[in-house]
Parts: structure tokens; C-alpha cells; sequence
């Protein structure tokens, strides 16, 4: 009987060490699960900001490319309207340089010079204050009218 008792007693003190012992262990999981979910939720914060500049990027390069967009229609009125002026009825350029040579020159570096300031708006060059209070045909650049002086209304 002693010994029935001591194998009951015994498998009794096991069943509490392996309780304990198991307690333990839920427990140590139970801190790294916690440090886990404290990691994800950090992780998650983080993507979502990242998530917020990429769509604000995102926004910016809509804008951007709409504004390119809007220049390069512009900038290609005023290619065809350049075209239109020098493609006029039996004009030839080359006949009139050599009838008119200093005329000619004259009216070529003063166009040159124009069209430079229009590259240059183009890059990105901010308009001087003539430029933006011109209104007069007198004022304007003619090379690139709509780029160069946004005040400008051609009548």
C-alpha cells in the first residue's frame, strides 16, 4: 500500500511539475508573441506613412506632368506658328539674305536671341517682370508669345 501511495504521489508531483513547467512556457511564448505584436504594429505605422508619401509623390507627378503636358501643347502652337510665318508664298529666305544681308542679319540674331530666352523659360527659368507686364505687341517676345508673356492678349 506505502508503495501505491508513493507511485500516486508520484505521478501526482509530476503532473504538477508538468503543469508548471507548461505554465512557464505559455508564458515565455506568451512574452514573445506580445514583442512580436508590438513589431508588426510598428511595421504597419511605418508602411502606412510610407503608403501617404508615395501617394502625395504620386500626386506631385500627376501635376507635374500635366503642367509638361500643357507647355508642350504650347510650345507646339508656337512652332506652328512659326512655321506659318516663314512657309509664306514664294518666299525664299536664301534670295532675300543675299539681297539684304545686313537686313537679314539683323532680323536672324534678333530671333536667335528670343528663341534662346524661350529655351530658357522652357528649362525653367523664371519670367523678368518686363516680360510679365507686357501686353503690347511692341513688348512681347514673338518667338514663344505664350510662354514668355502670359499677360499678353494677341488681337
Amino acid at each position: 500500500m506505502l508503495g501505491l501511495r508513493l507511485f500516486f504521489i508520484g505521478i501526482l508531483a509530476s503532473a504538477v511539475i508538468g503543469a508548471g513547467v507548461y505554465v512557464m512556457k505559455l508564458r515565455s511564448d506568451n512574452a514573445i508573441l506580445k514583442a512580436n505584436a508590438v513589431k508588426m504594429e510598428s511595421a504597419i505605422a511605418d508602411q502606412k506613412t510610407l503608403i501617404e508619401n508615395q501617394k502625395k509623390d504620386f500626386t506631385e507627378i500627376l501635376n507635374a506632368n500635366k503642367k509638361m503636358n500643357e507647355l508642350v501643347s504650347v510650345l507646339k502652337k508656337d512652332l506652328e506658328d512659326l512655321d506659318k510665318r516663314f512657309n509664306k508664298k514664294n518666299r525664299d529666305v536664301g534670295k532675300l539674305a543675299i539681297a539684304k544681308t545686313k537686313s537679314i542679319e539683323r532680323i536672324t540674331n534678333g530671333a536667335s536671341a528670343l528663341a534662346t530666352r524661350c529655351i530658357e523659360i522652357a528649362s525653367g527659368s523664371p519670367l523678368t517682370e518686363a516680360e510679365k507686364n507686357a501686353t503690347k505687341k511692341s513688348e512681347i517676345n514673338s518667338e514663344c508669345p505664350s510662354i514668355a508673356n502670359p499677360n499678353y492678349v494677341p488681337y
